[in-house]
């Protein structure tokens, strides 16, 4: 392809998608569907803008699947797991083992054999993890019980993948009885071809545990050296850098690319790098996957459609209600009530984008061929397309007549990071804060960009993630969006301002709390609509006045007392004078002159009030002078 045409090419993909993907979202068919359709219309059936080129895009854009199961083991942690284990397990285990057995014996009984029946009983067992999460979300319903139900079995299905995939080409020698000519993994490129059988076997073991060891105990330094640098196209280099150098490998000894990278997910999900590899990566997953979607709808049939509808539909019906009956039942033998029943069984009965991945690789590697993935891509493509009606269907007019909707219930404080509060920095001021809310049980998610203070303050036990605070996109993946509380306590004025903008302005719903240095400082992140400002030496200063007012001969009371009114007045005038900038900055000074005088003439009247004899009952000192130093300590 010459360079000019390369440039055109990516001109209509972007294009495609730029146009039909938030149409697609303001009709509520989610971007996985505006994908498809925006790659119909420029295919060779709509515009005719892709043609024979587009099988040298799907090989490009099947990287996303690879950059797709990163990003899900980096979000797999531990505690995730352990929390959601019975519907994991038991609930995701059951659907994607009774589903897949279900069409199994469907696709034998008309006649496919049984490696590619299996095939296709492992696709249409999974659901579509993008237009649920999104379409449930939208809707309140993520966190009934129902939708945390299905998120479980996402979860599962998630997982599943990847032994799906490392299936496929097993069944392909099963089908076949040898490797399939033009596959995606060739024997023949592999450093075990030609290997002894436990030779090899030792080589695709010894590649798997490099994975383990190197993300556990190699690659946190070296993202460690790499964040000193505090370059965050460097980083960036990195991430992608450690994805590619793992499907290379993965590739090299005979395994899926997405086995590889999703194992080393897993390594970093508890890694302090982990939303920054995430924010890295997720914008080259989400475009890669888009153009992944576009060249499955550039390929898609349209003729087959066209010529027969009866069938299309028909598979796509028969695949909605199969799933549906099998939900419905384990939702039933889970203990749901019917309106949470209907919920589940209702979001998770159409096949997931996972479906065009895994016939893609089962065509490349030989298990089925395109007389058969053709119809069953439509068919897909149509199952996904009725779920966001069928989730309309429910709220309307099946629960309101069955049952009483579940109320979404406000997220457990203690959900794995996403936490109520967010802590950006973590220097002296932001840990001693973040020490007394976690005292008072209160978790925070917290980011400092000082790759050797994050290793420090790893090391005595605190949880504290790698990460730039003044990327949106990070503050997303930390659970910006979710959150109630945003502490700014970064090291810096021009670092304090940034954070506090891109989190205004990006996350409006999220009260942003931030120390400021100075007044100039207070006043400029008055001005940007920061909620509430703390002067970092204010609050030691008074406390040190106070004790100097206590050495000087006043009472303890009165000490508090002044210290307290005039921190009052300070906040006062803070606010009153950012206003007065803003509007006269000519009668700045003036002003500033005049809250001084106020001050001074509020606390000598303060000295002399009546107040102040009520308020002396609270002073050890006075009580003991009145009993004239009789009373023990």
């Amino acid at each position: 392809m010459s360079a000019e045409g390369f440039f055109l090419q990516a001109f209509v993909y972007l294009a495609a998608a730029v146009i039909a993907v938030p149409l697609a979202k303001r009709i509520g068919l989610g971007s996985v569907l505006g994908y498809l359709v925006a790659g119909l219309v420029i295919g060779p059936f709509g515009l005719g803008f892709v043609g024979a080129e587009g099988a040298d895009v799907m090989h490009f854009a099947e990287f996303g699947v690879v950059m797709m199961l990163f990003v899900i083991g980096l979000e797999l942690e531990p505690a995730l797991l352990w929390r959601l284990r019975r519907p994991i397990v038991g609930l995701g285990g059951l659907q994607v083992l009774l589903t897949m057995l279900a069409f199994t014996g469907v696709a034998m009984a008309i006649g496919l054999p049984w490696p590619q029946a299996l095939a296709v009983g492992m696709t249409l067992s999974l659901s579509s993890t993008a237009i649920v999460l999104q379409t449930l979300a939208e809707r309140g319903q993520l966190k009934t019980t129902g939708g945390q139900s299905a998120f479980s079995v996402l979860l599962f299905q998630d997982v599943a993948v990847i032994p799906m995939l490392a299936l496929m080409p097993l069944l392909a020698v099963r089908a076949q009885g040898a490797a399939v000519e033009g596959g995606v993994h060739e024997v023949a490129d592999t450093w075990i071809a030609g290997m002894p059988a436990w030779m090899a076997t030792l080589t695709v073991l010894g590649a798997v545990a490099a994975i383990v060891l190197g993300g556990r105990y190699l690659l946190q330094p070296v993202f460690r050296v790499l964040g000193s640098v505090r370059m965050r196209e460097v980083f960036t280099a990195a991430s992608l850098l450690l994805v590619i150098g793992i499907a290379l490998l993965m590739s090299r000894v005979g395994l899926s690319p997405a086995l590889g990278t999703f194992l080393a997910g897993v390594v970093l999900a508890n890694s302090e790098y982990r939303h920054e590899l995430e924010a890295d990566v997720e914008p080259f997953k989400g475009l890669l996957l888009g153009l992944f979607f576009i060249s499955v709808g550039a390929s898609m049939d349209v003729g087959l459609v066209i010529d027969r509808p009866g069938l299309v539909v028909g598979v796509a019906l028969g695949i909605v209600t199969l799933k549906f009956g099998v939900l419905a039942a384990l939702a039933r033998l889970f203990g749901m009530g019917l309106d949470e029943a209907l919920l589940f069984a209702l979001a998770l009965p159409q096949v997931g984008e996972f479906g065009f991945v895994l016939f893609s690789f089962a065509t490349q590697e030989g298990v089925l061929d395109s007389s058969v993935t053709d119809p069953l891509v439509a068919s897909v493509a149509l199952s996904m397309a009725v779920t966001p009606l069928l989730l309309i269907v429910n709220e309307r007019f099946l629960c309101p007549r069955f049952g009483i909707r579940e109320a979404p219930k406000r997220a457990p404080d203690q959900i794995e990071e996403r936490n109520s509060v967010l802590i950006a920095g973590f220097g002296a001021f932001g840990s001693t804060l973040g020490r007394l809310l976690t005292a008072n049980q209160i978790p925070t998610t917290v980011l400092d960009i000082d790759p050797e203070r994050v290793q420090l303050l790893r090391s005595v036990g605190l949880e504290v993630y790698y990460g730039d605070a003044t990327r949106s996109d990070l503050l997303k993946v930390a659970g910006a969006a979710e959150a109630d509380l945003l502490v700014v306590a970064v090291d810096s004025p021009e670092g304090t301002m940034e954070v506090a903008r891109t989190a205004l302005k990006n996350f409006p719903n999220l009260t942003v709390m931030a120390r400021a240095f100075d007044w100039q400082d207070a006043h400029e992140l008055l001005e940007i609509g920061v909620h509430r400002v703390y002067r970092g030496s204010l609050d030691a200063s008074l406390r040190m006045g106070a004790e100097a007012l206590t050495m000087l001969g006043f009472r303890s009371y009165q000490a508090e007392r002044a210290s307290q009114k005039f921190l009052r007045h300070d906040e006062e005038s803070l606010r009153e004078l950012t206003l007065v900038r803003r509007q006269d900055r000519s009668r700045y000074l003036s002003v500033v002159r005049q809250r001084i005088e106020d001050l001074e003439t509020l606390l000598r009247a303060d000295l002399g009030g009546e107040e102040l004899d009520r308020d002396a009952g609270w002073d050890p000192e006075s009580v003991r002078a009145d009993f004239g130093g009789d009373l023990e300590e």
